[in-house]
């Protein structure tokens, strides 16, 4: 059974009597351990499907079943719970707190949960070990060069083990090099077993994934297997 199962899937905008379609019957699969990018112009659609993917938002019409259960049959605290235990989340503006350390910024998502306080710290520095700044850990992130904070935000996601990782941008705000730096982890953590869905309108990162999805008016134009993926520092294998 497919970890995202997506069927005609559409939503509608309605701003007074203007009518706005941002998704135009999309239908999709992704199996648990994929790595997908998803890419496509601004205005493309990209954004509402990673906010209906991610439980922040509801499609008009059309279906989402993760993990075998469609959304529609989620409560609004259900799918909170849903999205905050099984989800990991990495934006293009890493939506850290800037005065806090690197461990708290980490241990962020265990308030809402229900892991007893005392393995937090615990969970908090195998996550930041995982991205590569256990030397960083009582840093304050306002401290951190983009790169690491980018980095920290991925640790904050991967703190609950969720079955699936979104990326929405995460080398939109870093030069060429800690872009690298940052898509090399997430390519290991795909290594490792975890679902990746990637945003991005670039060509490089999307090259990481396994599978690029284009988005084109609401539509996809395109559902490709990656032929030559990307691997580390700009080697490329079959």
């Amino acid at each position: 059974m497919p970890l995202i199962e997506i069927k005609n899937l559409e939503k509608t905008y309605n701003e007074g009597e203007t009518e706005t379609r941002a998704l135009c019957g999309v239908s999709f699969d992704v199996k648990e351990g994929e790595f997908v990018a998803v890419m496509g112009p601004s205005g493309s659609g990209k954004s509402t499907l990673l906010h209906i993917l991610g439980f922040l938002d509801r499609q008009t019409k059309g279906n989402y079943l993760f993990d075998g259960k469609e959304l529609n049959e989620y409560t609004d605290n259900e799918a909170a719970k849903v999205r905050n235990e099984k989800m990991g989340f990495v934006f293009q503006s890493f939506n850290l707190l800037p005065r806090t350390s690197v461990l708290e910024n980490v241990k962020l998502p265990l308030l809402y949960s229900s892991t007893p306080q005392s393995k937090w710290a615990s969970m908090a520095k195998k996550a930041i070990e995982q991205v590569g700044l256990s030397h960083r850990l009582n840093h304050l992130t306002s401290q951190l060069s983009g790169g690491e904070r980018q980095r920290v935000a991925i640790a904050r996601a991967l703190i609950n083990e969720p079955k699936i990782i979104f990326a929405d941008e995460p080398t939109g705000n870093l030069d060429s090099k800690s872009g690298s730096a940052v898509m090399e982890i997430v390519e290991k953590l795909n290594d490792q077993g975890h679902t990746i869905i990637l945003i991005t309108h670039e060509t490089y990162t999307a090259q990481y994934a396994q599978r690029i999805i284009t988005l084109m008016d609401g539509e996809i134009e395109n559902d490709r297997k990656v032929e030559k993926r990307r691997k580390g520092k700009d080697e490329f294998v079959k």
